[in-house]
């Protein structure tokens, strides 16, 4: 699901629901299915573009030209045709997003790092690293912070969204597999440089 593939998800169960928190969340990207319990998906996005850029994918179970034009002639940037995987569906996200870009997440770059946080990937003196959904959310926040000192309950707060405790061996563990990407060790950081607290850590 999208929330697997390093997506921050906000879920709607009905129109008017989801018009409130697309207004409210100013969401990167919606996705519209059609068959909403209070209202039909056609009007929801009628009155999304009355208000909203925001790009929106709709979800369909009909696969006819006819509705898929319609769809696009009423300003959807893309659709999917139930069933579909998650693969599939974050493939078009990835997709709209490369297309309207996104103004507020520039390319981060950080001495021969390249960030590029809307197709997600991340090059090293040019060469392109291969990093799982979760090492690149972990190298992305560092890398928005670079030259700062970042807790561990930081990290587990906005990367794993999970409360500090017992997890946080987790950040040892992805730290020690992406510098390994990197090409660096903990004894001789280029990038992820460890800093020891002389009492507990807050």
């Amino acid at each position: 699901m999208p929330w697997a593939r390093g997506h921050a998800v906000a879920a709607a169960p009905a129109a008017m629901d989801g018009l409130q928190t697309a207004l409210a969340e100013r969401p990167d990207l919606i996705v519209l299915d059609l068959g909403l319990p209070d209202l039909d998906g056609r009007e929801l996005l009628r009155m999304l573009r009355a208000v909203s850029t925001v790009p929106v994918i709709v979800a369909t179970a009909r696969d006819e030209e006819t509705s898929m034009v319609q769809l696009l002639d009423a300003d959807a940037d893309d659709y999917v045709v139930k069933p579909y995987t998650a693969a599939q569906l974050d493939a078009r996200i990835r997709a709209v997003l490369r297309r309207v870009g996104s103004p507020a997440e520039p390319e981060l770059v950080v001495g021969g790092l390249r960030i590029d946080p809307l197709a997600r990937t991340v090059f090293l003196d040019g060469a392109e690293v291969e990093l799982t959904p979760r090492e690149f959310d972990l190298l992305h926040h560092l890398a928005g912070r670079a030259g700062q000192v970042v807790s561990k309950r930081e990290l587990l707060t906005e990367v794993w969204q999970v409360p500090y405790g017992s997890t946080d061996k987790t950040v040892d563990v992805h730290l020690s597999w992406l510098r390994r990407k990197l090409g660096e060790t903990a004894q001789e950081p280029r990038y992820l440089h460890t800093v020891r607290c002389a009492s507990p850590c807050r």
